[in-house]
């Protein structure tokens, strides 16, 4: 992908971005390292807290939060080449539930599905995307602490549920640290 569509990719992202941005309250930024089979990413994003308490019991609660994010993909062996690479740009917004104590310190675990849009079809090493829209679900665990800091390890899948084929699907590790302000 040229430079000059990858500006134009980034600069669309970021008017959305600013036209969301009054209808959510952020209050905390994340930055992410991901890894995986001949691919790497590194992502920020700006989360939204729902501020909901579902389902409190014994000290702990089911809450949420918007994340929206912002990535660039570092693909290997690019259409399969050894020694090539090729960048690939990610916008996404996922809704995230998460299971946490009360006073939101301390150990949780939490779960996403959302969106992502790809400036480019992932194509590495004969696993190749047949569309720029992926659906990105984690996993993951992490621990908050009393100066509302986050680390989290999170399991993250890219696909396009199957809504057009070939649909091999990313799994990718990812190291999570957000800071709450």
């Amino acid at each position: 992908m040229s430079k000059k569509k990858h500006f134009r990719f980034l600069l669309t992202t970021l008017l959305v971005l600013l036209v969301a941005r009054p209808a959510l309250a952020i209050d905390t930024a994340s930055f992410e390292l991901g890894a995986g089979q001949r691919a790497r990413f590194a992502r920020v994003g700006l989360q939204s807290n729902w501020d909901s308490r579902w389902w409190q019991s014994n000290g702990s609660h089911l809450g949420g939060y918007w994340d929206m994010t912002l990535a660039q993909w570092r693909e290997m062996r690019f259409r399969g080449v050894y020694d090539t690479r090729e960048s690939i740009i990610d916008v996404g917004l996922t809704p995230v539930l998460r299971l946490q104590p009360d006073s939101k310190k301390g150990l949780y675990g939490e779960l996403g599905i959302g969106l992502h849009l790809l400036s480019d079809l992932y194509d590495n090493d004969g696993r190749r995307f047949s569309t720029r829209m992926q659906f990105g679900d984690h996993i993951g665990i992490g621990y908050v602490t009393q100066n509302h800091l986050t680390v989290s390890l999170q399991l993250q899948h890219f696909s396009n549920g199957g809504i057009k084929r070939p649909n091999p699907g990313v799994l990718l590790g990812v190291l999570k640290v957000a800071l709450e302000f």
